[in-house]
């Protein structure tokens, strides 16, 4: 029995150690996904990997790009916006002229027409003057006519006469009307 104890136990052998035939059967599978790893599924994983950086660079290439794009277009706005401002300025400035122009224009203008109708309005008053004095010396004429031959008795039809004797009554009633305003 000892004997069979001692083969049973040179039979025995170790559980952590597997048997030949798996190490080697592991090692050929091993092998094998090892190339399959190697030859087909690593080249596939970094042309996917290679496609992905490429496909990431272009899209920082193309981010880069529309910011520079975006920046000049900003630039551009900016530019524009400033050249409008000017140029809003500039005809505000140009507004504030032509106003202060056309306002002095419409000042000298509105002068001119008060002084032609200031003038005017004088020559009209003057001749209606005239037209007054000369209508009154008519009638005052005639009246002192009429006073003077009821007075006298007889009649100063003689035109020539007549109108003498007026211009030499009106003549002497305005030269004691000019010594009157003299003396006051």
């Amino acid at each position: 029995m000892h004997n069979a104890l001692i083969i049973a136990a040179e039979e025995t052998h170790n559980p952590l150690i597997p048997p030949v035939y798996d190490i080697v059967w592991s090692a050929v599978a091993f092998v094998i996904i090892f190339l399959v790893m190697w030859l087909v599924v690593t080249p596939r994983i970094t042309k996917m990997l290679d496609e992905r950086t490429e496909a990431i660079e272009g899209g920082i290439k193309k981010a880069e790009a529309a910011q520079e794009q975006a920046a000049a277009a900003l630039d551009e706005y900016n530019k524009q916006l400033a050249d409008a401002r000017s140029e809003a300025s500039r005809i505000r400035e140009q507004a504030r002229a032509d106003a202060t122009a056309i306002g002095n224009e419409v000042r000298e203008q509105a002068a001119a027409d008060a002084a032609r109708i200031t003038a005017n309005a004088q020559a009209q008053i003057e001749a209606e003057r005239q037209s007054a004095v000369q209508s009154l010396r008519s009638e005052v004429g005639t009246l002192a006519l009429d006073l003077a031959a009821g007075v006298i008795g007889e009649s100063l039809k003689d035109d020539a006469k007549s109108t003498a004797v007026v211009d030499r009554f009106l003549a002497d009633l305005e030269a004691s009307q000019a010594t009157k305003t003299g003396e006051h």
